[in-house]
């Protein structure tokens, strides 16, 4: 005669549902970067919004350097576009102030502008910019820079 052995089915335990989301950490590691464009010239600062938008970022717009640092210390963006040649406050003041502060220090800055002589692409850089690109400018190479940029910093 043949004993059947006891049947040893596995239980399943319902996990735990009271751990916190990690939603909140995931949608602000996925949210767009934000990036100021400061330009007065509102044809620039339009094409290079748009083309910031269609690339996937948040852009920003001030039409010039008053209003483009003011905007930085409210918004804190994650990157900062900045023509040299504008109204009251230059880029060039704004790029120094912004490295003058501990909380906008961190912040990348690319300078645009139709300024190309090389001593001009130095003091651009000596104030705190980290790239410098001459207008016209290539739109596919503006936002070439922008990642690279921002991958530099971490964003």
């Amino acid at each position: 005669m043949v004993v059947a052995a006891p049947s040893t089915v596995p239980t399943f335990t319902v996990p735990s549902l009271s751990l916190v989301s990690p939603v909140a950490d995931w949608a602000t590691d996925v949210a767009e970067p934000t990036i100021l464009v400061a330009d007065d010239d509102e044809g620039v600062r339009d094409l290079v919004a748009f083309k910031l938008s269609a690339a996937g970022y948040n852009a920003i717009t001030a039409g010039d350097g008053t209003s483009a640092l003011n905007l930085v210390h409210r918004e804190l963006p994650d990157m900062v576009i900045l023509d040299v040649a504008m109204p009251g406050l230059d880029g060039l003041s704004v790029c120094y102030e912004l490295h003058s502060s501990a909380a906008t220090a961190q912040i990348p800055v690319l300078m645009l502008s139709g300024r190309d002589r090389q001593v001009d692409i130095d003091l651009g850089l000596t104030v705190g910019a980290d790239d410098y690109l001459v207008k016209p400018f290539s739109p596919a190479e503006l936002i070439r820079r922008v990642r690279w940029l921002l991958l530099a910093n971490g964003d």
